[in-house]
C-alpha cells in the first residue's frame, strides 16, 4: 500500500491513554499528527482497557498532586466535548495505621497543597463506613476529590476527539522499524511514514522499540490480576450508597485498592497493586503459583476488611503494568535523537495523570518549554543505564 505522502508534524506510537492524550494535544494545536496502534481498536492487551480507574489528588509526592489539579480541568474539558459522563466523584478513602510513613506523608501533602480532605479516627470510620472492618489502630483520610474515571469511555472519547480535530488514527499497524533522523521514518508492515518528531508511548512494548535505537530502559512488565468480588447484599458497596474508592496502605507488601460496585452488577473491584513478570506477547501464560499468591493476599484482605463481600473473586481479568524502579514515569527525549520523545513506565498509576502527561510529551516533541519540572521523570536519574549502542 502507498506510503503517507505528506510529512507529519508528529507520529505517536501506541494508542493507549498516554498516546491518545499526546495526539489530542498535538491535534488541538493544529499539528498534523498520526497515531499508530499495533492492535485493532478497542483491545485489551495493554494497560488502558477496562471500565474504570481511580482518580485522586491524594499522593505522597507534591509534583503529582500539582499535576492532578490541571488533570481534573482537562478531564472535565474532554467530558464536555464528548457530551458524555467520563467521571464520578465518590471520594477516595486512604486506609492505614496512623503511624504509617506513607499515610503521614499523604496527609502532609494534602495539607500543604490546601486540598480538601478529612482525617477520620477509628471511631469516625466505624460510624461513616460500617461495612469496612478495621484492624487495630487503622484510621482514614478522605480525599473528597477522589472518584472513578470511566476508562473505556474516556479512551473512545479521546480517539474520536483526535479524529474530529484532524488527527489520523491507524490501528492494526505494528511498527517494524524506526529510522532516526530529520525526518524520522517509521515503517509498519504495510506502509512507511515520515515526521518531524516521534513520540513513543508503547507501554510494555517500549523497550522492543527502543533497543534498535541504542537504549534499554529499566522497565519491568507485570501481569496484574483485576479481581471483582460479589456483594452479599447487592448495592451495599456501591457509589449510590456513598461508598468511596479506597487505597489500603500497609496491609500487604504493596497497595490494595478498590472501587465501588458498578461495572458488573453486584460486584466490587478490589485489586493488588502488583503482579508477576510477564512478556506482553505471552501474558496469557502466567506462572500459576505467583498468580495464586497475589489472589490469596486479596482474599485475606477482603475477609478481614470487607465482610459484606464473598471472600473469593467472582470475576478475574488481567492488565499489564510497566514499572520503573522508583515507580515514577519516564518523560524525556532520547539521549541521542532529540526529535524522539519517550513516555513510559507509568507503573500502574498513570491513567488519571494522562491529560498532563500528554501535554508534556506534546511540549517535548515541539521543543517547547515544559509546563512542569521534569526532574523526577528524566532518564538520567537511572545511573549506569545500559546504552546498547550510544
Amino acid at each position: 500500500m502507498a506510503a503517507l505522502k505528506d510529512l507529519c508534524d508528529a507520529i505517536v506510537i501506541g494508542a493507549g491513554i498516554q498516546g491518545c492524550f499526546t495526539a489530542y494535544h498535538l491535534a488541538r494545536h493544529r499539528k498534523k499528527v498520526l497515531l499508530l496502534e499495533q492492535f485493532f481498536l478497542p483491545h485489551s492487551r495493554g494497560s488502558s482497557h477496562g471500565q474504570s480507574r481511580i482518580i485522586r489528588k491524594a499522593y505522597a509526592e507534591d509534583f503529582y498532586t500539582r499535576m492532578m489539579d490541571e488533570c481534573y480541568r482537562i478531564w472535565a474539558q474532554l467530558e464536555q466535548e464528548a457530551g458524555t459522563p467520563l467521571h464520578r466523584q465518590t471520594g477516595l478513602l486512604i486506609l492505614g495505621l496512623k503511624e504509617n510513613p506513607e499515610f503521614k506523608t499523604i496527609q502532609a501533602t494534602l495539607s500543604r497543597q490546601s486540598l480538601e480532605h478529612q482525617y477520620l479516627s477509628s471511631e469516625e470510620m466505624k460510624q461513616r463506613f460500617p461495612n469496612i472492618q478495621l484492624s487495630v489502630g487503622e484510621v482514614g483520610i478522605l480525599d473528597r476529590s477522589g472518584g472513578v474515571l470511566y476508562a473505556d469511555k474516556a479512551l473512545r472519547a479521546l480517539q474520536d476527539a483526535v479524529r474530529r480535530l484532524g488527527g489520523d488514527v491507524r490501528d492494526g499497524e505494528k511498527v517494524t522499524e524506526i529510522k532516526p533522523g530529520l525526518p524520522v521514518v517509521v515503517k509498519t508492515a504495510s506502509r512507511s511514514y515520515q515526521a518531524k518528531s516521534l513520540i513513543i508511548t508503547a507501554g510494555p512494548w517500549t523497550n522492543w522499540l527502543l533497543r534498535p535505537l541504542g537504549i534499554e530502559l529499566p522497565l519491568q512488565t507485570l501481569r496484574i490480576n483485576v479481581c471483582y468480588w460479589r456483594e452479599k447484599v447487592p448495592g451495599s458497596y456501591s457509589a449510590s450508597q456513598a461508598f468511596p474508592c479506597f487505597l489500603g496502605l500497609g496491609q500487604a507488601a504493596h497497595h490494595i485498592y478498590g472501587l465501588p460496585a458498578g461495572e458488573y452488577p453486584g460486584l466490587m473491584k478490589v485489586c493488588y497493586h502488583h503482579g508477576n513478570r510477564a512478556d506482553p506477547d505471552e501474558r496469557d501464560c502466567p506462572e500459576a503459583r505467583s498468580d495464586s499468591q497475589d489472589v490469596q493476599v486479596l482474599c485475606r484482605f477482603v475477609k478481614n476488611h470487607l465482610p459484606g463481600l464473598k471472600p473469593e473473586p467472582a470475576v478475574m481479568e488481567h492488565c499489564m503494568y510497566t514499572n520503573t524502579p522508583d515507580k515514577h514515569f519516564i518523560l524525556d527525549r532520547h539521549p541521542k535523537y532529540d526529535n524522539i520523545v519517550i513516555g513510559a513506565g507509568f507503573s500502574g498509576h498513570g491513567f488519571k495523570l494522562a491529560p498532563v502527561v500528554g501535554k508534556i510529551l506534546y511540549e517535548l516533541s515541539m521543543k517547547l518549554t515544559p509546563s512542569y519540572d521534569l526532574t523526577p521523570f528524566r532518564i538520567s536519574r537511572f545511573p549506569g543505564l545500559g546504552k546498547a549502542h550510544l
